[in-house]
């Protein structure tokens, strides 16, 4: 089935509730012209019959009957289009107009006890009776009045004709009238699509504009621009991304290239070529760190990194990492101290990861004969770890992208670590957000303090 425009049938619904205004509007006027006419008939038959009973009754003249009968015909003559004759109780015609007709029986066509409505010759009539006295008799009489109301029938006719015709050409208008208001209503969406149409990595930063958008089209376009920003945002963020990737991957390479020609230009010792091998071997474990770290957290980004819960005691895993560092630690006369404790409920394999990078990122940074503390602490729900060293504070500017991929605060400190792609913290952040914590940092007075917060286990599972 094809699909219909929305133009199309926001056109047609205005056409139907127009139409149908106008369908409403006239049956109700052709009600009222109806029972219009009918009210004047009425008003007019019994104001006849009225000045019948005074002229029968002698209040309106003599009552003797031949003078009663002239100034009946002089009242009822003049009207072409009423009717009256005057019977007695035994069938007698006392008075009758020339125009006079047959009346229906009062069985027939009952419209309201006292007017009867029927059609006799092609014409439609109604009727009123009412008895009446002549003076000086006993016996009453029967007075009947008829209306041909033929020529008000036709005009009611033609004007239901008119009704019509007026619909149909106020449906054809209205279809049109409804088009041009659809195509106007709908020409932010036009807007829309255009956009969309031209969007391409080089136009991200056009934007619809608002000053002519309806306001039920705002959210929508707001929503759409919103969009755009996003996806611009996140170009970036690749397009940056991309070029950190290829500049961390350069880097090793061409260590590699460089140490590989610079052996091959002539015959060495053995001692050479070990030491060539030995210097290639950290270029390529740096590779691997890199390759291993985007693989890692393009996994996470799929959600395919899920972690095996449990209950986790953090300062064990604290203090075993401490174990592994103490060597690097001694080398350069740094304390590693360890305070509070608490259970999450993690996976004891990732924080261990997550506690491993923090504390080899201090270890990094410390200057030498400082203390790195690492605090354990419940805060509600939640167990917060700090990684606490001294050192050089990182400026504000700097702390909301401390956790993107290969993001440095100081590209120069960090050129040509092997063992540091820029992925540490990235990772952290992955790890955190996958148990359902946060991370963040703060550096203030000397000292720079990560934070990570995590569901602390349940007592009820004790």
């Amino acid at each position: 089935m094809k699909r219909v425009s929305l133009t199309f049938r926001l056109s047609m619904m205005f056409v139907c509730a127009v139409v149908a205004v106008l369908v409403v509007a006239g049956f109700t006027f052709d009600a009222f012209s109806r029972h219009h006419f009918k009210a004047l008939d009425r008003q007019a038959m019994t104001e006849k019959l009225e000045s019948i009973r005074q002229i029968m009754d002698g209040e309106a003249g003599s009552a003797a009957p031949s003078e009663v009968v002239l100034q009946l015909q002089a009242l009822l003559g003049a009207h072409q289009e009423l009717s009256a004759s005057i019977t007695t109780m035994g069938g007698k015609t006392f008075f009758a107009t020339s125009n006079a007709v047959g009346h229906p029986s009062t069985s027939s066509g009952d419209l309201g006890n006292d007017m009867w409505e029927w059609t006799a010759g092609g014409h439609v009539y109604r009727g009123m009776k009412a008895q009446v006295h002549l003076a000086n008799e006993a016996e009453p009489m029967t007075a009947w009045l008829n209306l041909d109301i033929t020529r008000h029938m036709h005009f009611v006719e033609t004007l239901r004709w008119w009704l019509v015709i007026g619909l149909a050409i106020s449906a054809l208008i209205s279809a049109g009238l409804g088009w041009l208001v659809a195509r106007s209503g709908l020409k932010p969406v036009a807007q829309v699509t255009q956009v969309a149409a031209s969007m391409s990595a080089g136009s991200l930063k056009e934007r619809i504009p608002m000053d002519s958008v309806p306001r039920e089209l705002e959210l929508l376009v707001t929503s759409f621009n919103a969009m755009l920003a996003r996806l611009e945002e996140s170009f970036a963020r690749l397009s940056n991304f991309s070029a950190d990737i290829a500049h961390e991957l350069r880097t090793p390479i061409s260590s590699l290239r460089t140490h590989t020609e610079v052996i091959l230009t002539r015959k060495r010792a053995p001692e050479d070529y070990e030491e060539n091998l030995y210097s290639n071997l950290e270029d390529l474990n740096r590779l691997s760190s890199i390759i291993d770290g985007m693989l890692f957290l393009a996994k996470s980004d799929n959600g395919l990194v899920l972690p095996a819960k449990g209950k986790v005691e953090l300062r064990s895993v604290v203090e075993k990492l401490f174990e592994y560092y103490q060597l690097l630690a001694d080398d350069t006369g740094l304390k590693l101290q360890a305070y509070g404790d608490g259970a999450v409920y993690g996976d004891v394999t990732m924080l261990d990861r997550v506690i491993s990078n923090l504390l080899s990122n201090a270890l990094r940074y410390a200057p030498p004969d400082s203390t790195i503390s690492v605090k354990i602490e419940p805060y509600g729900r939640m167990i917060n770890l700090s990684v606490v060293n001294p050192g050089e504070e990182i400026a504000s500017e700097h702390l909301p992208r401390l956790f993107d991929r290969f993001y440095r605060v100081d590209p120069a400190r960090r050129e040509g670590a092997t063992n540091n792609a820029g992925l540490g913290l990235a990772i952290v952040k992955s790890l955190v957000d996958v148990h359902e914590g946060k991370v963040g940092c703060v550096s203030i007075d000397g000292h720079t303090t990560f934070i990570i917060s995590l569901p602390a286990w349940p007592v009820d599972y004790e």
